[in-house]
Protein backbone atom coordinates (compact mmCIF):
# COMPACT_ATOMS: atom_id res chain seq x y z
CA UNK A 1 0.00 0.00 0.00
CA UNK A 2 1.29 3.42 -0.98
CA UNK A 3 2.16 5.81 1.85
CA UNK A 4 1.23 9.48 1.88
CA UNK A 5 4.88 10.49 1.39
CA UNK A 6 5.20 8.15 -1.59
CA UNK A 7 2.02 9.59 -3.09
CA UNK A 8 3.23 13.20 -2.96
CA UNK A 9 6.79 12.36 -4.09
CA UNK A 10 5.91 11.57 -7.70
CA UNK A 11 6.69 13.57 -10.82
CA UNK A 12 3.09 14.63 -11.38
CA UNK A 13 1.00 17.21 -9.57
CA UNK A 14 -0.77 16.00 -6.44
CA UNK A 15 -3.49 18.12 -4.87
CA UNK A 16 -4.20 17.16 -1.27
CA UNK A 17 -7.48 18.13 0.35
CA UNK A 18 -7.19 18.03 4.13
CA UNK A 19 -10.81 17.83 5.29
CA UNK A 20 -13.14 16.74 8.09
CA UNK A 21 -16.47 14.99 7.69
CA UNK A 22 -18.20 17.50 10.00
CA UNK A 23 -16.93 20.55 8.06
CA UNK A 24 -19.49 22.37 5.87
CA UNK A 25 -16.98 24.10 3.57
CA UNK A 26 -15.21 20.73 3.16
CA UNK A 27 -18.46 19.19 1.95
CA UNK A 28 -18.84 22.08 -0.51
CA UNK A 29 -15.35 21.36 -1.91
CA UNK A 30 -16.14 17.72 -2.73
CA UNK A 31 -18.07 18.38 -5.97
CA UNK A 32 -15.57 21.10 -6.94
CA UNK A 33 -12.71 18.61 -6.65
CA UNK A 34 -14.65 16.03 -8.67
CA UNK A 35 -15.27 18.60 -11.42
CA UNK A 36 -11.61 19.65 -11.43
CA UNK A 37 -10.52 16.02 -11.73
CA UNK A 38 -12.98 15.48 -14.58
CA UNK A 39 -11.60 18.56 -16.36
CA UNK A 40 -7.88 17.88 -15.83
CA UNK A 41 -7.95 14.07 -15.96
CA UNK A 42 -4.60 12.34 -15.55
CA UNK A 43 -2.64 15.60 -15.41
CA UNK A 44 -3.35 15.78 -11.67
CA UNK A 45 -3.90 13.41 -8.79
CA UNK A 46 -6.26 14.41 -5.98
CA UNK A 47 -5.93 12.93 -2.50
CA UNK A 48 -8.38 13.49 0.32
CA UNK A 49 -7.03 13.25 3.86
CA UNK A 50 -9.49 13.12 6.76
CA UNK A 51 -7.74 15.06 9.53
CA UNK A 52 -9.65 13.17 12.22
CA UNK A 53 -8.50 9.78 10.93
CA UNK A 54 -4.98 10.88 10.00
CA UNK A 55 -4.04 13.25 12.80
CA UNK A 56 -0.32 12.47 12.52
CA UNK A 57 -0.19 13.50 8.85
CA UNK A 58 -2.23 16.62 9.55
CA UNK A 59 0.14 17.53 12.40
CA UNK A 60 3.25 17.03 10.26
CA UNK A 61 1.88 19.55 7.75
CA UNK A 62 0.60 21.93 10.44
CA UNK A 63 -3.03 21.71 9.36
CA UNK A 64 -5.02 23.93 11.72
CA UNK A 65 -8.05 24.72 9.55
CA UNK A 66 -10.13 22.69 7.15
CA UNK A 67 -10.40 22.54 4.29
CA UNK A 68 -6.75 23.11 3.51
CA UNK A 69 -5.54 22.46 -0.01
CA UNK A 70 -1.87 21.70 -0.63
CA UNK A 71 -0.26 21.14 -4.01
CA UNK A 72 2.83 18.93 -4.30
CA UNK A 73 5.30 17.84 -6.96
CA UNK A 74 8.28 15.64 -6.12
CA UNK A 75 7.43 16.00 -2.43
CA UNK A 76 7.80 19.77 -2.57
CA UNK A 77 4.95 22.05 -1.50
CA UNK A 78 4.04 24.31 -4.41
CA UNK A 79 0.92 25.90 -2.92
CA UNK A 80 -1.12 25.94 0.25
CA UNK A 81 -4.39 27.63 1.18
CA UNK A 82 -7.11 27.12 3.76
CA UNK A 83 -10.74 27.64 2.84
CA UNK A 84 -13.06 26.62 0.04
CA UNK A 85 -12.46 27.69 -3.56
CA UNK A 86 -14.61 27.83 -6.66
CA UNK A 87 -13.93 25.51 -9.58
CA UNK A 88 -12.82 28.46 -11.72
CA UNK A 89 -10.37 29.72 -9.10
CA UNK A 90 -8.95 26.27 -8.46
CA UNK A 91 -8.51 25.55 -12.18
CA UNK A 92 -6.80 28.92 -12.68
CA UNK A 93 -4.43 28.12 -9.83
CA UNK A 94 -3.66 24.59 -11.02
CA UNK A 95 -3.10 25.66 -14.62
CA UNK A 96 -0.13 27.75 -13.44
CA UNK A 97 1.61 24.52 -12.40
CA UNK A 98 0.64 22.21 -15.28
Amino acid sequence: METFNEAIAGEGLVLVDFFATWCGPCKAMHPVLEQVKATLGDSIRILKVDVDKHQDTAAIFGIQAVPTLMLFRKGETLYRQSGAMSKADLLALLNRFL
